[in-house]
């Protein structure tokens, strides 16, 4: 399981991870087979927001002599306040069920301290300049969580918790259909309805993009939930676009935003896990999203999507990389070297061929199905970057 790493946590966390919602109200016999196939495939990334007892115990059971395989991100604010699933802010109830999910799960650490559901104005305002953030501070000062992460599937108010400088990871919704669908659309909503109900504009979100790239420039590590659009992309019937995607694409697509760490599954059973794990032997053809997202090209034209389509490159320039590092680095319009983030310079100086190695061929634009200026951008990562 190829493994990304995770900012400045020293933590690191497999690209395929696993979302734990499906096994709500299953018996501990599903859940044991869920998680025990999980960790031997190598899976060490799994989310687990649901605040009900018995679906901790559950996983605490199964995780029983295994805890030191996994890394978990607990949510700070998930209740269920008369059996009903909700969200608080209040101090005392958010203390109440953390403390009760480190019981269930028999252990006294969590990894990731989750500030749960940062979507509006309101919940930024109470959990980052109420009591919440403090707690969360205290609880990584006792070594009770090792990081601090937050969920969210708003850009604007993920893009504002992550300028806090609080955080070290970021749990967001990221699908195809989500990155392409009019700011107006609620994304938790869009895919209960048959067809395409999302009125779609052409356009890949500019909050979303300047969100993944700030994650990248800032270090903060994104574990992605919703990849499959909860199985809507996968469906037919459902699906916005001319055809289903594949689960491989679903996955692809998202592993290829920048910041992106891991994708986290939701799985009711062993073969499901297995039926994720299947993207790790793909080849580039059965991964490919580009022919899909094409059809909305429309504002995509001249923007890399990262999707490699323009490869292979007799220079061998990883292409997609390489404008990922740039567009990374223009987000100061300054296009100054010393306003380049060490890790993005890092990176760029680690990558086997460079803007400057570029012969200026014009495969890869003749390639390329959203008219992305590659030798331009060639251009100016030897500017930018130096070389």
């Amino acid at each position: 399981m190829p493994r990304r790493s995770i900012g400045a946590t020293g933590m690191s966390a497999g690209i395929i991870g696993l979302g734990t919602e499906h096994l709500d109200n299953k018996p501990f016999s599903t859940v044991d087979e869920v998680i025990g196939t999980a960790l031997d495939q190598g899976i060490n990334m799994m989310d687990l927001f649901m605040p009900g007892e018995t679906v901790r115990t559950n996983i605490g059971k199964a995780l029983a002599g295994k805890r030191d395989q996994v890394l978990i991100q607990g949510h700070i604010g998930s209740t269920d306040i008369n059996e009903q699933y909700d969200r608080s802010r209040d101090l005392g109830t958010c203390k109440k069920y953390f403390e009760n999910l480190l019981r269930c799960l028999h252990t006294d650490y969590i990894d990731f301290g989750m500030l749960f559901f940062i979507d509006s104005e309101e919940d930024f305002k109470q959990t980052f300049e109420g009591d919440l953030l403090k707690y969360a501070q205290d609880l990584k000062k006792a070594g009770t969580i090792r990081a601090i992460g937050a969920s969210s599937h708003n850009p604007i108010t993920a893009h504002r918790a992550v300028e806090t400088g609080a955080l070290d990871l970021l749990m967001f919704s990221i699908n195809p259909a989500f990155d392409m669908a009019p700011r107006s659309v609620n994304v938790l909503n869009q895919l209960n309805e048959a067809g395409n109900p999302f009125g779609y504009e052409k356009n890949l979100d500019p909050d979303r993009a300047a969100l993944y790239r700030l994650c990248e420039q800032r270090g903060i590590g994104i574990t992605v939930m919703k990849t499959l659009g909860a199985g809507k992309l996968l469906s037919r019937e459902h699906t916005p676009f001319s055809r289903p995607l594949t689960v491989g694409q679903c996955i692809h697509y998202a592993l290829t935003r920048p910041a992106v760490v891991s994708t986290l599954i939701g799985c009711a059973s062993g073969a499901q896990v297995h039926e994720a794990l299947t993207y790790l032997d793909m080849d580039d053809t059965e991964r490919d999203y580009s022919s899909i997202v094409e059809q909305y090209q429309g504002s995509f034209k001249g923007n890399c999507v990262y999707c490699n389509h323009c490869l292979p490159c007799p220079q061998e320039i990883n292409i997609a990389d390489m404008n990922k590092y740039l567009d990374i680095a223009a987000l100061d319009k300054s296009f100054s070297p010393q306003a380049i983030p060490p890790s993005i310079a890092q990176h760029y100086k680690a990558l086997n061929a460079h803007g400057s190695d570029c012969v200026a061929c014009g495969s890869c634009e003749e390639r390329c199905p959203f008219s992305v200026p590659v030798i331009k951008n060639m251009e100016r990562a030897a500017e930018i970057f130096g070389f």
